[in-house]
Order: C-alpha cells, then sequence, then structure tokens
C-alpha cells in the first residue's frame, strides 16, 4: 500500500513539474511561425494583436469583413479606419464565403453541436456532448455573435492558441478578450462579409 501511495505522490509531483510545451502556428498574414504557450490561455489573449489600421475598401462603417485566406476580421470604423482582429477559421472542405447579418448575440453562450459534427466526431472515436452550458470550458468562448439562419458563428475560445490557424468547422474563431471587444461594438443587423 506504501509503493502506491508513493508511486502516486510521485506521478502528481512529476505531473506539476512538467513544462507546458508552447503551441506554434504559422501566420499567413506575417509569412512567420509564431510560438505561443499554453500558459497563457486563462488569459484570453490573442497570440495576433489588434489593431486600429487605414481602411479605404468599399465597405461602410460597421461592417465587419472576414478575409479567412488572410485568418484577419476587420470592423470597418469611420474616418477611414478599421480594427483588425486575427482570427481562426474552417479548415480544410469546411470553408465558405458569403454575406450574412447578426442575427443574435449572447455572452458565454451554451453549445449545442448539431447532429453531422457529433457523427462526425463519434466516428474519430471523440463523443461531444449533446449540450455544454457556457462557461471557461466551452469551445465557444466568451460570446457568440450568430450569422444569419446558418449553424455558422463569429465566437470566442478556450484554445486561444488556435487563432491564426484553419482549424474550425466553419465558425469564425477569436480569443475570448477580442470578441468581447467586438461583441461591445456590433450590434444584431450588421452586415458580415465573408470572403476566401
Amino acid at each position: 500500500m506504501r509503493f502506491f501511495r508513493l508511486l502516486a505522490i510521485t506521478v502528481a509531483a512529476a505531473v506539476v513539474a512538467t513544462p507546458t510545451l508552447a503551441a506554434r502556428y504559422f501566420d499567413p498574414a506575417t509569412k512567420q511561425w509564431i510560438d505561443y504557450s499554453a500558459r497563457g490561455m486563462p488569459s484570453g489573449k490573442s497570440p495576433i494583436r489588434r489593431e486600429r489600421i487605414r481602411y479605404d475598401g468599399p465597405y461602410g462603417p460597421g461592417t465587419v469583413i472576414i478575409d479567412t485566406s488572410e485568418r484577419r476580421l476587420y470592423h470597418v470604423q469611420s474616418n477611414g479606419r478599421a480594427i483588425k482582429y486575427g482570427i481562426g477559421v474552417g479548415r480544410e472542405g469546411f470553408q465558405w464565403a458569403g454575406t450574412k447579418r447578426i442575427t443574435r448575440k449572447a455572452e458565454w453562450p451554451g453549445w449545442t453541436p448539431p447532429p453531422q459534427m457529433r457523427a462526425r466526431e463519434r466516428r474519430k472515436g471523440r463523443v461531444l456532448p449533446a449540450h455544454m452550458p457556457g462557461g471557461p470550458n466551452n469551445p465557444l468562448g466568451a460570446r457568440a455573435l450568430y450569422l444569419g439562419s446558418s449553424l455558422y458563428r463569429i465566437h470566442g475560445s478556450n484554445e486561444p492558441w488556435t487563432i491564426g490557424t484553419a482549424v474550425s468547422s466553419g465558425c469564425i474563431r477569436m480569443a475570448n478578450d477580442d470578441v468581447k471587444h467586438l461583441y461591445d461594438n456590433v450590434n444584431v443587423g450588421t452586415r458580415v462579409v465573408v470572403k476566401r
């Protein structure tokens, strides 16, 4: 019995002492590999810094533009400016483009994976819940902006190191700090343009 207690203490100490490995992702905008420590997860900060930039494109103030190839979201402001955020986008086979409107906003949204997603993950040996209440472990993160009548959303993430990657099932991921910032500055009815 003492051997098992000693073994349990040794294993627990090894787990606590094991350093967290850094995640790496390729930023297509800067064409560089970025290291992002998983230790930063609880902060909700993005590995890609939010910026206020000059904008002289065709879309008017208030429009949200998502450039999936660049993996950036732009919220057009007045006076030729935009706020630029890093995002995670749909992986191969899950990309899409089009124009939608924000039809609903939710803080700490619950997640109900669609049946096709649950079946797809079950084939990989992963069982998804029928529903997960909102909270810090929920994959939708701190906020969600629902796009039209589609299954797609702009939402936060409990995996901020995935920002800048193509990893989702078509939703647009943002770090929690960034999605809260966007959420506070857009309304239901805001136009969202998704480009590939």
